[in-house]
């Protein structure tokens, strides 16, 4: 391309070679325009359509790297001067490539049509071809067209859009468009269901908005404080969220979550509670399908509480969501184990409570008593209510099944409480062994199943029965046991549940919160004993209240009190008047260091310009190399594209592969190697396929075997169940005859130490009263040593506080000094720019008085010029009226000043006419033209005339000198030279005069008299 051609040019070349066909021509013109010196200097006005017939040859040929570096360059220079065209042009790439894959998803709709068509008989279910067809490929008729038609375009929209976002990114300026097509690519992925482009983009945007800080310093660098700013983030956040939960991603909305959080975090002002609502709505979805029943229900009741708030929802959507917040908190576990280590709660838990905004992590309790104060109870439908008086008020665990089971039938059959079932039935099963073991220590197993019973005959027709199977329900009960929410033993061997109470185990093992297990009918051997010796506290602290109360102060002891807050109370306020005036004082010191800092910032802001300059220079260079480099990639890349033609060739001889080696663009040895592989998959599959259905004809051989095995079974089953139960009446036998020799020799025992019971009661008496005078005697003691101590600590106050008072003198002298010293250094500071000013002023003064001489000077020569311009003009009109003068006057005037041989020498005789009288025969039209003549002496005739004075002016002494060489007399000589004393002394005066002059050396002489003679 020429260095000086215009961009007109280039469009209208480039436009050119597209009427004829040569896109990839056209394309290149125009991309090489991107790389002169010149693109940076040419007009927005002309590089705007250049740019729009760039994107549409890139769109049409699917060329998005090249797409990529030209958006790039044009955003580099339009994103200073004009942002509307940098948004002009993305949204004009983009809606191609929209158009493209449209119009692509039109052709394969055809196709699929034009196939149907072509079917001779409706009726045949199969083709000979679509049998070989079949089993070369696995995919149907439309799969292969949309993959042929469709797919290349789908993945170039997906391509046009990461280009957009890459080129918009981290530019203040290029927020709103940057927000747009961020929109835009979450509905391309939700409208064709792509969830790994989906989670690529999350990651996208992810990152640009990490780089937020590290590009914080460029120019139009993006500013998170800002709280526009802010919000267009935080509704591309909301969109991801909405985006991901749409496509069931739950990972990755539980990430965007997460994103939306920390904006929240950032921001200034509270966001909009519509703007919270959904994003607690969206919270609930992920914590129901990730299973944590705890978290859900939490995330339902915030989502309640901001709605309520909102208002503008009818009765019967009130009445809905509060039966769904109600059911979300009774679906909770019962004995979930509350108290957690600080490493839970600065981790995981840590993380799920502060997204919901909560301080402590939820309990069960908790969220039913929140609920509950939002009249939960008076909207929910009677099904709900009567499934929270059952599980929350009533206690009953042998009918709480049966009393269940109807409730969770209906609950079924409606589509908002249906997914809570799973977490229902666990919630029921943990309050109901929660039940059991406050009534039993000890329940078999069969029991057990018993109570559970209606619950399965109620889940055999709509739900999933397994869950009450025995296997299911000792499975819940090792989980509960092994994560301390359940403190029970299984004992198969008698088929029983023990409940375990042992007193003295650890606070870990037995702490289960107490609103967590809901009514408490008996208090357990471990709650006694961990709460027996605060109990005993308290009930001595009420004893001594009631036998020694506390003493009333008296009015005067109240008056000191009183006076002693009011002291303090002044020395608080005076405290705060000081640290209110060194606050001010550090806002006037951090002021100033601002202003600092903002001349150092525009400092560096102008080095930073000039080293991008400097940057700039390198990039060109960098990017001419990088020419160099890619063109010997396209070199390399065109030996690869032979080499993979000919490997085509090779594998399409021997029949291996069968590729269309036309396809220029994606053959190559990776896509061939690629097809290879993927021939090896099918086969692969095929070889698997053969072994599942092996595998399952083995299966059916088990399982007949088993069939025939388990009458077998359930004979060794009846012999070993006698076995157990004659060794278990043998055990039973041996127990209670021990019992019996027990009970014998406790009632000995008793007889025994009875007769030591008054002995015993004499010396408890006495050792009563002992121990009393000891504690007296202990007691004043200890009210001496506690005087002691007050009369101390009274002391030591009064010496603090006297210490702090003057530690506050010397702080408050130190400051009033360093006031003072800075007060000096302002005066000082102010001295100096008064002695600056003074100098300055001076400076000023002496550059006016030179102003001033300047112009007199000037005055002066421009008068001077003035005077010599009149002279000029002086001498011009009395030469002109010299030469307008008959020739008898000019004889006559200067016939006086000649001598009297000059006047002879006129007329003596034998002269020639001519010569004698050469002046009257000049006519006007001839005559020549007036010259300068310096200015004549003030006193005596022009000598400059006549020399010596002769007369006849000029053209008298030029007659004399052309015809004293031939024809003129001898005698006429003398009188030329006669004056030769005269003429020496014009230069002088003239030199002395020195007005401007010069005395003119060659005078002009006209050709005609010179004709003439």
């Amino acid at each position: 391309m020429a260095p000086m051609t215009k961009p007109e040019t280039i469009l209208k070349q480039a436009e050119g070679l597209v009427s004829v066909g040569q896109t990839h021509a056209a394309l290149q013109s125009l991309t090489e325009m991107f790389s002169s010196k010149r693109f940076r200097s040419t007009p927005l006005a002309s590089l705007e359509p250049i740019m729009i017939r760039f994107v549409e040859l890139c769109v049409d040929m699917r060329k998005g790297r090249i797409a990529k570096e030209g958006l790039m360059q044009y955003k580099n220079i339009a994103q200073n001067t004009s942002v509307g065209s940098i948004e002009v042009v993305i949204q004009k790439f983009v809606s191609l490539a929209d158009a493209k894959v449209q119009e692509a998803q039109e052709k394969a709709e055809k196709a699929a049509a034009d196939a149907v068509a072509d079917v001779d008989d409706l009726e045949a279910t199969e083709t000979p071809e679509s049998i070989l067809l079949g089993a070369v490929s696995g995919d149907q008729s439309r799969d292969r067209t949309d993959r042929a038609l469709v797919t290349p375009w789908l993945k170039f929209l997906w391509e046009s859009y990461r280009t957009a976002l890459e080129t918009l990114k981290n530019n203040a300026r290029l927020q709103i468009i940057y927000h747009q097509i961020a929109q835009q690519a979450f509905q391309f992925c939700l409208k064709h269901q792509r969830k790994v482009e989906f989670r690529r983009l999350c990651e996208t945007l992810r990152l640009h908005l990490s780089n937020v800080a590290k590009y914080a310093h460029q120019p139009h660098s993006v500013n998170l404080q800002d709280a526009d700013t802010l919000q267009h983030y935080l509704d591309a956040r909301f969109a991801q969220l909405n985006t991901s939960v749409e496509l069931e991603l739950w990972q990755e909305a539980f990430r965007s979550v997460e994103d939306v959080h920390n904006l929240l975090i950032m921001a200034k002002k509270a966001p909009r509670p519509a703007m919270m609502a959904n994003y607690y709505e969206k919270l609930t979805k992920i914590f129901l399908m990730s299973g944590n029943a705890l978290y859900h229900a939490a995330a339902w009741g915030k989502f309640y509480a901001i709605t309520t708030t909102i208002g503008g929802k009818s009765n019967e959507e009130l009445s809905k969501l509060a039966g769904q917040v109600l059911v979300s908190a009774l679906a909770v576990p019962v004995n979930q184990k509350v108290a957690e280590s600080v490493e839970e709660l600065k981790g995981r838990t840590g993380r799920l409570t502060s997204l919901l905004g909560l301080s402590k992590t939820p309990t069960r309790g908790g969220l039913l008593k929140d609920a509950l104060s939002r009249n939960v109870l008076k909207l929910v439908s009677e099904d709900i209510r009567s499934l929270y008086n059952i599980l929350e008020v009533t206690f009953d665990p042998l009918t709480l099944c049966t009393e269940v089971a109807p409730l969770f039938r209906s609950l079924s059959e409606n589509a908002l409480y249906a997914p809570y079932l799973p977490l229902l039935q666990r919630a029921l099963l943990s309050r109901l062994i929660s039940q059991l073991s406050q009534v039993y220590s000890s329940i078999t197993i069969e029991n057990l199943l018993e109570l559970l019973q209606p619950l399965r005959d109620n889940l055999a027709s709509s739900g999933d029965p397994t869950i009450y199977e025995p296997e299911q329900v000792e499975a819940y009960i090792m989980r509960g046991t092994h994560a301390g929410e359940l403190n029970i033993r299984i004992d198969h061997v008698s088929g029983t549940i023990v409940f375990v109470d042992e007193p003295f185990l650890g606070s870990d093992d037995t702490q289960v919160a107490s609103s967590a297990r809901g009514i408490v009918i008996q208090p357990s051997a471990a709650s006694l004993v961990r709460t027996r010796l605060s109990d005993i506290a308290n009930a001595l602290h009420h004893a001594l209240a009631i036998l020694d109360p506390p003493p009333v102060p008296t009015a005067e002891e109240q008056q000191a009190r009183v006076a002693t807050l009011v002291a303090a109370a002044n020395a608080e306020r005076k405290a705060l008047q000081l640290r209110r005036a060194i606050v001010a004082r550090r806002r006037e010191l951090l002021s100033e260091l601002a202003a600092r800092k903002e001349k150092e910032e525009q400092s560096r802001r102008s080095e930073e310009s000039r080293q991008a300059k400097v940057n700039e220079n390198r990039r060109a260079m960098e990017d001419a190399r990088k020419r160099e480099v890619e063109r010997a990639k396209a070199e390399i890349q065109q030996r690869k594209n032979e080499e993979a033609r000919q490997l085509a060739q090779s594998l399409r001889d021997r029949g291996n592969l069968k590729v269309d080696i036309d396809d220029v663009e994606n053959l190559n040895t990776d896509n061939l190697m690629r097809l290879q592989v993927e021939q090896l998959e099918k086969e692969k599959k095929e070889r698997e396929a053969r072994l599942r259905i092996i595998s399952k004809r083995i299966d059916h051989i088990e399982r007949a075997f088993r069939q025939e095995e388990r009458p077998l079974l359930g004979k060794d089953y009846e012999l070993q169940q006698a076995n157990d139960r004659a060794t278990f009446e043998q055990i039973q036998k041996g127990r209670i005859e021990a019992a019996r020799l027990g009970h014998k020799r406790d009632l000995e025992t008793k007889k025994r130490l009875a007769r030591m019971l008054p002995e015993f009661e004499t010396r408890a008496a006495a050792i009563l009263d002992k121990r009393s005078a000891e504690y007296e005697r202990k007691r004043a003691a200890a009210q001496a040593k506690i005087d002691e101590e007050k009369a101390k600590r009274r002391a030591a106050i009064i010496e603090e506080r006297e210490e702090e008072r003057a530690r506050a003198e010397a702080e408050e002298q130190a400051l009033r000094e360093e006031e003072e010293a800075e007060q000096r250094k302002i005066e000082e500071e102010a001295r100096a720019l008064e002695e600056a000013e003074a100098a300055k002023r001076e400076e000023e003064a002496k550059v006016v008085r030179q102003r001033e001489e300047r112009e007199r000077q000037r005055a002066a020569d421009l008068e001077r010029i003035r005077l010599q311009q009149q002279r000029e003009e002086e001498a011009a009109r009395r030469a002109e009226e010299r030469r307008r003068a008959p020739p008898a006057a000019a004889a006559a005037t200067a016939a006086p000043a000649a001598a009297a041989p000059d006047a002879a020498a006129w007329r003596r005789p034998g002269a020639p006419p001519a010569v004698a009288t050469p002046t009257p025969t000049v006519s006007a039209s001839t005559r020549t033209p007036p010259r300068s003549e310096s200015p004549a002496p003030a006193s005596g005739p022009p000598k400059l005339f006549g020399r010596g004075g002769a007369g006849g002016g000029w053209r008298a002494r030029e007659q004399a000198r052309q015809g004293g060489g031939s024809s003129a007399p001898p005698s006429a000589a003398p009188p030329a030279a006669a004056p030769p004393a005269t003429a020496p002394e014009e230069p002088k005066k003239a030199d002395k005069k020195d007005d401007g002059f010069q005395t003119t050396k060659n005078v002009w002489k006209p050709s005609r008299l010179r004709g003439q003679q």
